[in-house]
């Protein structure tokens, strides 16, 4: 428990300060070019990957999502007692660095936004993400939060390939970097006429973050591994469970089956 504590300290204290080499100006444009000449990117197939049985990865999850995402968005159905007891949380760590201070442990998971700010500030009330990763998939989440890109036409400067006109702003941008999206010209018969028309090819970063993309990428899959417990913190116990309840299945069949001969043996 003392080892939990110490790396939930650590890993706290150490998100303000976290700091990397950013890639050289040059080297970032060398890579764009070699990803441009290589063809578009193929962001549609990337996968989130991520272990809703990593203790470890769940708790910087927690971190994450009280840090950047508990401003605009709840979780309604899960307390943070329930959170606290399921990722290995000490109390006291709980209600020092993982909760408001006038919050009981007992109460669920809100913001503080209030709706109305929310429509005034996003067009919408940021949604409650307690059952997201359900409704949408871990792999969504993850291309959503990893393909924000500037556009100066919308009013939060930003826009997402995985969601075109989000309504969020890119809040990781600090980390990640801010990236353009390049487009490039394809030509492509339609009822027997050539058009042109604009193809996604990959990004540039234009201004680097305080996260290396190894670094963010990780952070990106602790947040969407977090909300994957959130939206069924059961899951894990549930699967070991069901192993066993399988095998169970399988030897009172055979025992039924075994029953079944010695009751007909003599029926002829």
């Amino acid at each position: 428990m003392n080892k939990v504590a110490a790396f939930i300290s650590v890993s706290w204290l150490a998100l303000a300060g976290i700091a990397a080499a950013a890639e050289p100006a040059g080297e970032a444009a060398g890579a764009a070019a070699k990803e441009a000449e290589a063809g578009p990117l193929d962001w549609k197939s990337w996968r989130a990957n991520n272990k809703v049985d990593s203790i470890n990865s769940l708790q910087r999850g927690a971190r994450n999502f009280m840090n950047y995402c508990v401003t605009c968005h709840s979780m309604k159905y899960l307390r943070y007692s329930r959170m606290a007891h399921d990722l290995q949380i000490p109390d006291d760590m709980l209600q020092a660095n993982l909760m408001p201070i006038e919050a009981s442990p007992a109460d669920y998971i809100t913001s503080s936004l209030r709706p109305e700010d929310g429509v005034t500030w996003f067009g919408k009330e940021p949604p409650d993400l307690s059952l997201m990763a359900r409704a949408r998939g871990v792999d969504y989440i993850y291309r959503f939060l990893k393909t924000f890109y500037t556009d100066p036409s919308r009013p939060t400067r930003t826009n997402n390939l995985q969601l075109e006109n989000a309504a969020m702003p890119a809040v990781l941008s600090d980390l990640g970097g801010v990236q353009e999206a390049v487009y490039r010209n394809v030509e492509r018969v339609v009822d027997g006429k050539t058009v042109t028309e604009k193809e996604f090819s990959h990004f540039e970063l234009t201004t680097p973050g305080r996260l290396t993309p190894e670094e963010f990428d990780g952070f990106v899959r602790d947040t969407v591994n977090f909300l994957d417990y959130a939206g069924d913190p059961t899951q894990v116990e549930r699967r070991s469970i069901g192993v066993w309840v399988v095998l169970f299945l399988l030897l009172m069949t055979w025992l039924a089956w075994l029953l079944k001969k010695e009751y007909w043996k003599e029926v002829h």
